[in-house]
């Protein structure tokens, strides 16, 4: 095994949807610099979607959504914790990149006009925009990435951030494939590595099987810690309605449009709004503690033509295997109701909040440090989010390394993690990754896993330590896909312990039942609409403190607004 090393004016790490568009947009802003992509799979079938999606959630198109609408929306569903500056950047900027989405071939449905048709699933306004036949998305990004001439290195996968005091200067990693330790010198880092989605133990019972990309298991939480940086909102976790047995969501809310609904046994409606939140996970959750249990995904009393077209959005893009789960097990959306259930828990804020503490212009607390995608504090961003905020995070960092020298990167902190790579290879008769990995998601399941009291976060931390401390020394590997394995156990640990640490701090309870606190049954704005930010201190130990919002940009509802206007204006006539 031999040590790679690489230098790069920008380096992103992770080539999902945020990675590509940040790689994409780093060279655009400034073709003479030099763009690396390092990818733990493959950039062509990389990422959340790792092919396409069945939609844009939040796509803001004129005349038919406005930025203030959909701040104030993304405001009141996330219980007023976020930065409306950057809310409002991506509301902004989002439909400039559907138009570039569209001219690069991506499939989007259209009226009879040839305009964008979206739907309404949040509560108020329509955001959802379609798309049918986007299974070559993740294709498409990487073509252009490809034609971009940006550098890309596959089956590496990043563990650990180069400082030099607190500025980033670089990335160390570990080809998964060959064993080499993958060193790299950089300007400027951006960091897309997506989601901590792999945390608690399925429901079916296979260890991969997680409503998350499974190979998404917090590195980019992990790193940003070690290195100093902060998060936020890891307390708000994400929770997603799913089909039962099956690591798919339910997707209630693209059925929605087409008439499908969220309903009990009788095929009864039980929710007004199949939007995905904390509000909808609560009132889930307390109709299976009274007994209203399972619920169903009802499309039974559709049309034909309107079923064909759910199947063709869900059937083909994101998860291209659903339609022979339903066929093995002899369900059909025409005469059966599709059972639901909890994912596991997670940290993302493409579907909740939590991820490293970004501005909008997706800079860290660390210099020349940016994130996008569902590792960045967004809330609620999903897959057009990750597309505009990488957008964002590749201009800046490439207007940043533009304007700076390299860093010299401190040799003491990569020895010191080819140390803690290779460990377990000197432990090749070791207890096997799936084990270890086993335990501690068995700890966040039945620990960490909302209704939060004090004594489960604490019995949780407790144990937490005594992995740490036994069960990671106790960890083998016999080759570089072990070794891969290994360190995505390191990673689920980390975020394991701020995920406990973060919840009780924040004294109140939050985002439904992400942060329901039955020790603080109620939300407390007098006390708590702040964030609760978390970093690494220089001693090792966690630091946990609040920060005052960022200044909010809207106050009011603006539909509110547009009232009161039109009334005022009736009343100046008469």
């Amino acid at each position: 095994m031999e040590t790679r090393t690489y230098t790069a004016d920008v380096v992103i790490v992770g080539g999902g949807t945020a990675g590509t568009m940040a790689a994409i947009k780093a060279k655009q802003a400034d073709p003479s610099l030099s763009v690396l992509v390092l990818d733990k799979a493959d950039i062509r079938r990389s990422g959340a979607i790792s092919m396409g999606m069945d939609g844009l959630n939040n796509a803001v198109i004129p005349g038919k959504a406005s930025p203030e609408e959909y701040t104030w929306e993304i405001t009141e569903s996330n219980d007023g914790i976020l930065d409306q500056q950057a809310v409002f950047r991506q509301a902004s900027e989002c439909h400039a990149i559907v138009n570039e989405l569209d001219s690069w071939g991506v499939d989007f449905e259209k009226d009879a006009n040839g305009d964008y048709e979206v739907y309404r699933v949040h509560r108020k306004g329509r955001y959802v925009l379609p798309m049918p036949k986007a299974s070559d998305l993740k294709l498409i990004l990487a073509k252009q990435v490809k034609r971009m001439r940006c550098k890309v290195v596959n089956r590496v996968m990043a563990t650990r951030l180069l400082t030099e005091g607190n500025r980033v200067a670089g990335v160390i990693g570990l080809d998964v494939k060959n064993g080499d330790m993958i060193v790299v010198h950089a300007k400027a880092v951006i960091l897309t590595a997506g989601a901590a989605g792999r945390m608690g133990l399925t429901d079916s019972g296979y260890l991969y099987s997680t409503y998350e990309n499974p190979t998404n298991s917090g590195e980019g939480f992990a790193m940003a810690y070690h290195a100093g940086v902060e998060l936020t909102g890891i307390e708000c976790y994400q929770i997603n309605p799913t089909m039962k047995d099956y690591n798919g969501p339910a997707c209630a809310y693209v059925a929605g449009p087409f008439g499908g609904y969220t309903a009990n046994s009788k095929g009864e409606r039980v929710t007004g709004c199949d939007y995905w939140s904390g509000e909808l996970i609560m009132n889930m959750w307390k109709m299976a503690n009274k007994g209203e249990w399972p619920l169903y995904l009802k499309l039974t009393h559709l049309d034909d033509e309107s079923i064909s077209k759910i199947e063709a959005i869900l059937h083909h893009n994101e998860r291209p295997s659903r339609d022979r789960f339903h066929a093995g097990r002899g369900k059909d959306y025409r005469t059966d109701m599709v059972e639901l259930h909890f994912s596991e828990v997670g940290l993302c804020s493409g579907h909740s909040a939590a991820g490293v503490l970004v501005d909008h212009e997706a800079q860290t607390s660390m210099e020349g440090l940016y994130a996008a995608g569902d590792m960045a504090s967004v809330p609620h961003q999903y897959l057009l989010g990750a597309l505009t905020f990488g957008k964002i995070a590749g201009t800046n960092a490439a207007a940043y390394a533009a304007g700076v020298s390299m860093p010299e990167a401190d040799p003491s902190q990569i020895e010191a993690e080819r140390e803690r790579i290779y460990k377990p290879l000197d432990n090749p008769n070791g207890v096997p990754h799936q084990q270890v990995e086993t335990k501690i998601r068995r700890i966040v399941t039945q620990y960490l896993m909302p209704p939060k009291t004090v004594v489960k976060m604490e019995l949780a931390l407790e144990k937490i330590e005594h992995f740490r401390n036994v069960d990671l020394k106790l960890l083998g590997a016999r080759d570089p896909h072990e070794l891969g394995r290994a360190m995505e156990v390191h990673s689920i640990v980390d975020c394991a312990e701020m995920m406990a640490k973060a919840s009780l701090f924040r004294k109140e309870s939050r985002w439904g039942f992400y942060h329901y606190f039955l020790d603080y049954p109620e939300r407390d704005d007098a006390n708590w609409l702040k964030r609760v930010v978390l970093r690494r201190g220089g001693d090792g130990e966690m630091q946990l403190y609040t920060r005052e919002l960022p200044p909010y940009i809207i106050t009011r509802n603006p539909a509110d607004i547009e009232k009161e206007e039109e009334a005022n204006h009736v009343q100046s006539i008469v």
